[in-house]
């Protein structure tokens, strides 16, 4: 991350995510619409390991995928989740950084709550605002490798996540017929138009209340273990 794009952090230490200008939310507004024609375009098939098939389902969760997946997971949520109620809504977690500006731009052109924060810039407070919007009815979505990696290393927030909200973890992942992958961290994938997405809903895995360190890193494991399991680059 460059010096131009990290959070502004004033003298009191307190990190104030930066907004995107004006062209990072032109920019915002060209990878909407793109992304919403590149998905209309793709030739989707669904297995559904949790609850998500049942579209009466008002269980709320916490998404997992990995960060190189993320140039569909607003179209996966709204073609695959939101179907289940009208009153559904997500809230993303988001790197505080300008970069993050710009996506959490893209997040409210989706109607997604954009929350500011990761491990190492305004974790605290992010988390608590991921805990307020999973107490206000929403869905949550985390990239637990992101923002910086380890590329397919979940980090140990999720599970702090689940436990405190006592939402499950539903791993999410897909496979690509076409994509063009980048020389980023972590191997970023863009579906290539007409491909064919096989998108993998995993079995979820709840975070017991009282769960101590030890079992905390069970399921930190037991995390990676399955979405490993339904990644196939």
């Amino acid at each position: 991350m460059s010096a131009h794009s990290r959070p502004k952090r004033p003298v009191s230490g307190v990190v104030v995510p930066e907004a995107a200008r004006w062209h990072g939310r032109l920019a915002a507004r060209v990878i909407a619409l793109l992304a919403r024609l590149l998905a209309s375009s793709l030739r989707w098939h669904w297995t559904d390991h949790s609850f998500f098939n049942d579209t009466g389902t008002e269980q709320r969760a916490i998404f997992a995928i990995w960060h190189n997946r993320l140039a569909l997971s607003l179209i996966l949520y709204h073609r695959h989740v939101a179907r289940c109620g009208s009153g559904r809504r997500l809230a993303a977690l988001v790197s505080a950084s300008r970069d993050g500006g710009l996506l959490a731009r893209v997040l409210e052109l989706f109607d997604v709550v954009g929350i500011r924060g990761s491990s190492s810039r305004r974790g605290a407070p992010a988390l608590r605002e991921l805990v307020s919007a999973a107490s206000g009815g929403c869905d949550l979505a985390v990239t637990p490798d992101g923002p910086r990696g380890p590329r397919y290393e979940p980090q140990a927030g999720v599970i702090s996540l689940a436990q405190i909200t006592q939402l499950p973890i539903v791993p999410v992942s897909f496979r690509l017929g076409w994509k063009r992958t980048l020389r980023s961290w972590d191997r970023f994938q863009i579906p290539i138009p007409f491909s064919r997405c096989e998108v993998v809903f995993g079995e979820p895995i709840w975070v017991p209340r009282q769960t101590d360190e030890a079992g905390r890193e069970q399921s930190r494991l037991l995390l990676k273990e399955r979405l490993m399991a339904m990644t196939h680059d």
